[in-house]
């Protein structure tokens, strides 16, 4: 058994402090607890946090290393995710083996370490793609994608997991930078404009359609630029670029061989007592409605697989116009890490609507897989 094999270049003693580790229980922080804790980086302040840090983290690490023990269908074997259990595990290992946090000095080296584990899981994500279309590759294809439920919970947990840990560990370092962007705590924006991500966010999405399709439909923005709210910009970014890089392409690749011009995404920002929505609207042609309850899965792609094309892919450079199969359900976790949700709602032969809700009071606690 391969995941045996590679086992084994972990002791024994590590393999039980995991388990003893993956069994306590994990705390969770709010967006508005961030905020407040965060607004006054002092030494003693960093000190807790790092104290805090140097206890949840293994917790929480720990539990998914158990995790990629255990998948279903043989997916704990394949090489791609037997790597990222790897990393898992000496990442466990060197947050056990840091002594304890005592004064300012042990607290800029515990730092430095979290910083460098946060870069050796840069590329969990398609590294656990890699992984799942491994195993996609040798499935039955008469196997309905349905009975594959217990793959979408486990990577549902291990994602929202992961955005814990890089948020926490995100949040920690950026406390320390001298000069902080003005308004910003850590990884917050305490008065972020929703209106000026989704354009930067769009503007991006637009350049990967027009280097990949030579053209790409306007984008136009609806909403009130003044208006703003505490949020994480890189979150948000991340989910107006996935969101609008689908309805590009939709849009593209309906009205490719027409001689009319694909009609605009629309983005509409409302401001609500409890949530700031942004909506996200085109004319590609929509989903059937069977094929809805799929999309939030990870062995689903309208696009075809960049796998299949070059099986050698380079992880450190693959941001294809799609193909994983990954930006909704992952942007659906960013929006549900901070008490938001997203919706997608299809008229088939017309278009998609997407509704990204994100709550405005920052008050709920994050979800803990």
């Amino acid at each position: 058994m391969a995941a045996k094999k590679a086992a084994e270049g972990f002791s024994k003693g590590l393999i039980q402090e995991v388990q003893k580790w993956g069994a306590m229980k994990q705390t969770g922080v709010s967006l508005r607890y961030m905020m407040e804790f965060g607004s006054r980086p002092t030494d003693r302040n960093l000190l807790i946090s790092a104290q805090f840090l140097h206890k949840e983290l293994p917790i929480r690490i720990a539990r998914r290393a158990i995790e990629l023990e255990t998948l279903p269908y043989g997916l704990s074997h394949k090489p791609a995710v037997l790597k990222v259990r790897d990393w898992y595990l000496d990442s466990f290992r060197d947050l056990r083996s840091f002594p304890v946090i005592k004064d300012k000095n042990d607290e800029l080296e515990f730092t430095q370490m979290i910083k460098m584990i946060k870069v050796r899981h840069n590329n969990v994500v398609p590294m656990m793609a890699l992984g799942v279309q491994q195993l996609k590759k040798g499935l039955d294809p008469k196997i309905d994608y349905e009975d594959l439920d217990e793959i979408h919970q486990f990577l549902d947990r291990f994602y929202m997991s992961r955005i814990g840990i890089r948020m926490l560990i995100g949040q920690h370092v950026a406390l320390h930078d001298p000069n902080p962007p003005r308004d910003c705590v850590g990884y917050i924006h305490t008065k972020m404009s929703p209106v000026e991500v989704a354009r930067c966010g769009s503007e991006d999405a637009r350049s990967i359609c027009l280097r990949e399709y030579g053209s790409a439909p306007d984008v136009n923005i609806y909403g009130d630029p003044n208006f703003n709210f505490p949020y994480v910009p890189t979150h948000l970014h991340l989910m107006v670029f996935e969101l609008v890089k689908n309805s590009l392409r939709a849009a593209q690749e309906r009205f490719i061989e027409s001689d009319r011009v694909a009609p605009p995404i629309r983005i509409i920002v409302a401001d609500g007592l409890e949530d700031v929505t942004i909506k996200v609207s085109d004319e590609g042609g929509g989903l059937r409605r069977s094929g809805l309850p799929k999309i939030f899965t990870y062995l689903y792609s309208t696009a075809k697989n960049p796998l299949d094309e070059q099986s050698d892919i380079d992880l450190e450079t693959a941001t294809t116009m799609a193909g994983y199969g990954y930006g909704l359900p992952i942007s659906r976790l960013y929006a549900r890490y901070f008490g938001g949700d997203l919706q997608i709602i299809s008229m088939e032969g017309y278009g998609t609507d997407a509704y990204l809700h994100l709550s405005r009071l920052g008050d709920s606690q994050e979800p803990l897989p």
